[in-house]
């Protein structure tokens, strides 16, 4: 299929395509990606902790979508690791430059979470 062929869908059959891309992503970053699958696992902990320690609803939405923010950033990361392997395959200092700061996003990421729980939980 061409490129014009997926942005002619449209209405729910363009929906329903979007979820199967977002269903293989998940999928892809699941079976390639350890930190993912440590990043899911730290997630089906905290999530949980979240609704159990959350005071009001708000706690409990910034301590859950802290998490979620990791699970994003990571697949972002991902992702731009994934297209400069295939376009860059050998070593090059915009390549890995282009690495290091997905891995400092991620990094921030946590940073965020952990400030926004100890922010929450920290009378």
């Amino acid at each position: 299929m061409s490129a014009a062929e997926f942005k002619g869908k449209k209405g729910l059959r363009r929906l329903w395509n979007a979820l199967g891309y977002s269903r293989d992503g998940l999928g892809a970053a699941w079976q390639n990606e350890a930190a993912f699958r440590e990043e899911v696992l730290l997630a089906a902990i905290t999530i949980p902790l979240a609704l159990y320690l959350g005071q009001s609803g708000v706690e409990r939405a910034l301590m859950i979508g802290a998490i979620i923010l990791v699970l994003i950033v990571e697949i972002l990361n991902s992702a731009v690791e994934a297209v400069v392997d295939k376009a860059s395959p050998e070593k090059h200092e915009l390549a890995k430059r282009a690495k290091d700061m997905g891995s400092a996003a991620v990094l921030f990421s946590l940073v965020n979470a952990a400030v926004i729980w100890v922010c929450i939980l920290w009378p």
